[in-house]
């Protein structure tokens, strides 16, 4: 089972690089921002692999991209690793124990509470960049512009994410988190 961990946490690292990438290549300068794609993989990995492994997921996904791409930017780079961060952990915590994925919607509600989670975090932590060491990012407003501007992002995360979680869980590739689903 680890080396099915590690097998699955290293391509969601390396689809968090591509995703990205792929949206500049095709000349959406501001696609990372709308679509939000290194937060797929993130989520994904977080409920598959568990809050360990979605904690470093989140953490590597934007600190490696930024070293290999130069994306995120060097003055996003630390606030975007808080914000996976806490998707990845608080995703895998509410999928693997506290049974998420026991439930009907488990992945979906796993999935929303995760969001809001990296969401305050991103806004404590850009908050405190802002108000306490006078960092001009923006405080509040531009947490509350980020996430707006996000909303696409938002959407395809509330549709594929669920999808992608049950059907790998379905198909049985990580058994223990089939195994805890189905009895449910």
């Amino acid at each position: 089972m680890k080396t099915k961990k590690l097998t699955f946490g290293a391509m969601c690292l390396a689809i968090s690089l591509l995703l990205p990438q792929v949206f500049h290549i095709i000349g959406m300068q501001q696609a990372g921002s709308i679509f939000l794609p290194m937060h797929l993989p993130v989520f994904i990995g977080g409920m598959l692999l568990g809050p360990i492994y979605g904690l470093f997921l989140g953490i590597f996904a934007p600190l490696t991209s930024f070293v290999v791409t130069g994306m995120p930017s060097a003055d996003r780079v630390l606030f975007m690793m808080s914000e996976l961060a806490t998707y990845g952990m608080m995703s895998g915590l509410l999928f693997h124990q506290f049974h998420f994925s026991k439930q009907k919607f488990g992945a979906l509600s796993a999935l929303i509470i995760s969001m809001i989670a990296g969401r305050v975090v991103y806004g404590i932590v850009i908050s405190i960049a802002t108000y306490i060491f006078g960092i001009p990012l923006g405080g509040i407003p531009a947490v509350i512009a980020a996430t707006t501007t996000g909303i696409p992002g938002i959407i395809i995360q509330l549709i594929f994410v669920p999808t992608i979680v049950m059907a790998i869980v379905k198909g049985g590739y990580f058994d223990e988190v089939a195994a805890t689903a189905k009895k449910a």
